[in-house]
């Protein structure tokens, strides 16, 4: 990198960034990643040292892998972590108390898989998946349909969750609406069948997530930020889409932005890529555009592969961030979240504002067998 692309990089990345009472020391994020550390859904010290060596190389803000709400049927693995019981909320102080320590700042991910869990699988055995109509995201049978009591119980569960966030000292919470987990499953016309209040136009969809928005809202004071995870793709489901043009973004946007979403992270496979024709906006880009809230902007940031070849069991090469800082100068968006890079390197942010990316270390799919 030479001097003028260090110095770009310093003074596009290097800015703070507020919302509510939340300050980043800058515009680099941690992405949530699912790494399954956390026996008994309870968040150890090496959960801690590896979220706070991120904070300590350089990231502003980290967002949490996904942790389960206090709903039985939240979760679908005794080795991802809970955001519910007194174990659990003792090991999450320490990595508050430890990221903090580190300079960075943090939210957790709220997380319901939804109609996704697999039958039989812990935390909670007995648990039924349930979803908003009874089927899998391949249209086949699953589960049940959520009753309003369901739809009650998981609004207050959230809602619980972001009162022990900023209780525990948490800077902000994410709600997890992305990827065909449960929010999203209620967002996506092709798992919401429904015919209720719940069910039907893009908007009745979007009824659900933004009474949790809404109730979590409630729940937190007024310096405490939300921000929301959406993506049109989702798993066993890529080339799926909440929305076809910008009208329809409007119109799944504006209910959750006026329920109290603060900050909207919009997951892409590759951020580069325009999201609808005529213009070379990311999804990321059409949020901010269209809502006027803060963006997060993500995927495969750095590397030279995106995340479904980590699944494949390859790695990813380094690459430059050019492109990442031309939008951001551009003001399409005002944070980036890293995933993969920053597993392969708790350095990245530093490395990347300093000038050294020379040094970056590039990714091995060998490095999510341990959590270093």
């Amino acid at each position: 990198m030479t001097d003028l692309e260090t110095g770009r990089a310093a003074a596009t990345l290097s800015r703070p960034f507020t919302v509510r009472g939340l300050t980043s020391r800058n515009r680099i994020a941690m992405a949530p990643m699912t790494r399954q550390f956390s026996p008994d859904g309870v968040p150890g010290r090496d959960v801690a040292d590896y979220y706070t060596r991120r904070a300590a190389g350089g990231v502003g803000l980290i967002i949490t892998e996904g942790t389960y709400i206090g709903h039985d049927s939240a979760g679908t693995s005794d080795r991802v972590p809970r955001f519910h019981g007194e174990d659990a909320f003792a090991g999450w102080a320490d990595v508050v108390d430890s990221v903090h320590g580190a300079g960075g700042t943090i939210v957790p991910q709220l997380w319901h898989v939804g109609v996704t869990r697999t039958e039989g699988a812990p935390p909670v055995a007995d648990a039924e998946p349930v979803g908003p109509s009874g089927v899998s995201l391949t249209g086949e049978p699953k589960g049940r349909a959520m009753t309003q009591k369901d739809l009650d119980d998981v609004i207050a569960a959230f809602a619980d969750a972001a009162a022990a966030a900023e209780r525990l000292g948490f800077d902000g919470v994410e709600l997890h609406g992305a990827h065909g987990y449960l929010i999203d499953q209620f967002l996506w016309a092709g798992s919401n069948r429904r015919t209720d209040a719940y069910g039907g136009d893009l908007v009745a969809r979007t009824r659900f997530a933004a009474e949790i928005v809404a109730a979590c809202r409630a729940a937190v004071s007024d310096s405490f930020p939300l921000f929301f995870r959406m993506s049109q793709w989702k798993m066993n489901a890529y080339e799926a889409k909440l929305v076809q043009t910008p009208a329809e973004l409007d119109a799944l946007l504006t209910p959750l932005a006026e329920a109290g979403v603060d900050v909207f992270h919009a997951s892409t496979r590759r951020y580069w890529l325009p999201e609808f024709d005529d213009s070379d906006l990311n999804l990321a880009g059409w949020v901010k555009k269209i809502s006027g809230r803060p963006t997060v902007t993500v995927g495969s940031v750095g590397l030279d592969g995106d995340f479904f070849s980590a699944f494949a069991g390859n790695g990813s090469g380094v690459t430059g961030v050019d492109q990442l800082l031309g939008r951001m100068e551009r003001d399409e968006f005002d944070l980036v979240a890293v995933g993969r890079a920053l597993i392969a390197d708790p350095e990245w942010a530093a490395k990347t504002l300093h000038g050294r990316t020379g040094d970056i270390t590039p990714f091995d799919a060998e490095m999510l067998k341990t959590l270093s």
